[in-house]
């Protein structure tokens, strides 16, 4: 017996560590990071435009998670740390995601001033096309009666600039990405009408372009447009263009997620319901080979979105 008491006392000591839990290095799961650490965190961050970016990403987390109060308070800490005199490249993109997570949430008083703060930076651009742009999407978040703010008086007149831009003060080569972000900002806050003087240019241009992204971003909105007059088999024709440009997108999966949704919007617009949610399941499919996880995210939440709304 006095033999089998080493053996016996060691088997013991083995069972009691193993079902002692695990500490010090190497040891045990990391306890989950919480949402004030991770807003101390970005408070860290060495910019403003950083800081700002950060904090929408934890808004959006927040908002995800039906926490209305809290995306509410740290969207208020994004805005604050956008600089009044920051660089409208960094800061409009910025400032339109502050908007529409703002809207989301109900709260169309504040995204208006973000809407007010992101046109007056606009008004410092120097490029043209840049500035079109930007006026082109402001444009569409202020008139959209669904997802925007509704006020199609208000987009109209930065539209308006936006086209003059586009079609006067942008060089040729880049005129048909800016005539398309013009043709998209009007069909999203519901004044496609007032872009068909524009869209037999953009048509044109569209044709020549090489970069297959821009090329079914251009096709889509005048397909949209096209869609918007009652002219159906004119928008089918350009849909199968951007369609077909949107699926030879094979090197930049980002590219082909946005240019898919582009096509799927346009064909929304144009009453093919199942034709929009087929694109977006290559879309969702295509984001989640995005290499760039912040990116992989951005691009799976606007496909899914949109596939919600449409019920899909």
């Amino acid at each position: 017996m006095l033999r089998l008491i080493p053996s016996t006392l060691l088997l013991l000591f083995l069972t009691l560590v193993a079902l002692v839990p695990s500490t010090g290095c190497g040891g045990g799961k990391k306890p989950p990071v919480t949402i004030a650490q991770r807003i101390a965190n970005a408070k860290k961050l060495p910019s403003p435009e950083a800081r700002a970016t950060e904090l929408v990403r934890i808004a959006g987390m927040r908002a995800d998670a039906k926490d209305k109060k809290g995306a509410e308070e740290t969207l208020g800490l994004a805005l604050a740390e956008v600089p009044e005199d920051g660089q409208p490249l960094a800061c409009v993109p910025l400032l339109l995601e502050i908007a529409e997570t703002y809207i989301g949430l109900g709260q169309k008083t504040t995204a208006r001033k973000a809407l007010e703060t992101a046109t007056k930076m606009t008004s410092t651009v120097e490029d043209p096309k840049s500035k079109a742009t930007m006026l082109s999407r402001i444009g569409g978040v202020l008139g959209n009666r669904e997802s925007g703010l509704g006020d199609a008086r208000e987009a109209k007149k930065l539209l308006d600039e936006a086209a003059a831009l586009a079609t006067n003060d942008v060089s040729e080569r880049f005129r048909g990405e800016a005539l398309a972000a013009v043709a998209m900002g009007y069909a999203d806050a519901g004044l496609a009408s007032d872009a068909t003087n524009i869209i037999d240019t953009l048509e044109g241009l569209a044709e020549g372009l090489t970069d297959l992204r821009p090329k079914a971003e251009a096709f889509s909105a005048a397909a949209a447009v096209r869609a918007a007059g009652g002219e159906k088999e004119a928008a089918v024709a350009l849909l199968e263009k951007a369609s077909g440009a949107a699926k030879g997108i094979n090197d930049f999966p980002t590219n082909r997620v946005y240019a898919l949704v582009a096509v799927a919007k346009a064909l929304v617009a144009n009453g093919d319901k199942k034709g929009a949610l087929t694109l977006l399941a290559d879309a969702e499919k295509t984001a989640s080979k995005v290499p760039d996880p912040e990116q992989q995210k951005a691009a799976i939440k606007v496909v899914r979105v949109f596939q919600a709304k449409l019920g899909g």
